[in-house]
């Protein structure tokens, strides 16, 4: 009866490890897509976050290439203890998971709080906001030293499918376009459906982006649909670090139980 008892909990310990061994692949693999989203965000992106005031979006990709760095060192780590049967590594991998999921709860929650927080203002905050996007626009654009500017608004404008900060005719008011290198053009010619050189001459619906909120809604509906990809994904990985710990514990558990 001892020795069925004795192979039961080793048949016990091997399936853990290799539920946990599984387990840590996956969050592995999950560490990888939340820090190749992080770096997607910075590289692909970086041109017209730029052209934000608050930080806020820049800095939430940045902290998805540190968690997805850290997240992919504890799965290496968690590999080695499951094989190695290290009860210390065991206990340094269960830390590593418990302090992972208690700052992606602090991350919820402090969102949640900045949220009410800042509700009965969002409004006021929307409007500086796009203010500070059209002053970006018209005082920065095609002027010296301002090239990542002009370069940002126009793949801003391109890739949104929009024109001025709340409409086409924030461009009035622009330094360049009252300029003689305009060139008698009324908006940029990034403004335009089928960009072509001096496109920008014919202000109307059929040449020009012509969207209701301008840039700055479509830029806002854009970040605010990444944040939500990001919560869930966040959200998703908490979840299933639980079950890592608790895989862990049972393995632990196990180890210490059986014979040496």
């Amino acid at each position: 009866m001892g020795v069925y008892d004795e192979k039961k909990e080793t048949c016990g310990t091997i399936c853990l490890k290799y539920l946990l061994f599984t387990f840590n692949f996956l969050f592995w693999l999950a560490g990888g897509a939340v820090m190749a989203v992080g770096i997607w965000t910075l590289v692909e992106k970086s041109d017209y976050i730029s052209l934000l005031s608050s930080s806020t979006y820049a800095a939430s990709a940045y902290i998805l290439v540190l968690a997805g760095t850290i997240v992919m060192v504890t799965g290496v780590l968690g590999c080695c203890a499951t094989f190695k049967e290290q009860r210390n590594l065991l206990r340094v991998y269960f830390v590593l998971l418990l302090c992972i999921f208690l700052l992606e709860i602090l991350a919820g929650v402090l969102a949640y709080i900045y949220y009410q927080q800042c509700f009965p203002f969002c409004h006021e905050l929307n409007e500086e906001l796009k203010q500070n996007l059209k002053d970006t626009m018209t005082e920065k654009y095609k002027q010296p030293g301002e090239e990542h500017v002009t370069r940002a608004v126009d793949k801003l404008q391109q890739e949104f499918k929009c024109c001025g900060s709340n409409s086409s005719s924030d461009w009035a008011e622009s330094k360049w376009l009252k300029s003689a290198e305009s060139d008698q053009r009324v908006v940029p010619d990034s403004c335009c459906k089928t960009p072509t050189p001096l496109c920008g001459r014919r202000d109307h619906p059929s040449n020009i982006y012509k969207v209701e909120g301008g840039c700055i809604t479509k830029l806002e509906n854009f970040i605010l649909e990444h944040l939500k990809i990001i919560g869930a994904v966040g959200i998703g990985i908490a979840c299933v670090q639980i079950v890592g710990m608790v895989f862990t514990c049972c393995l632990y558990r196990n180890l210490k139980a059986e014979p040496y």
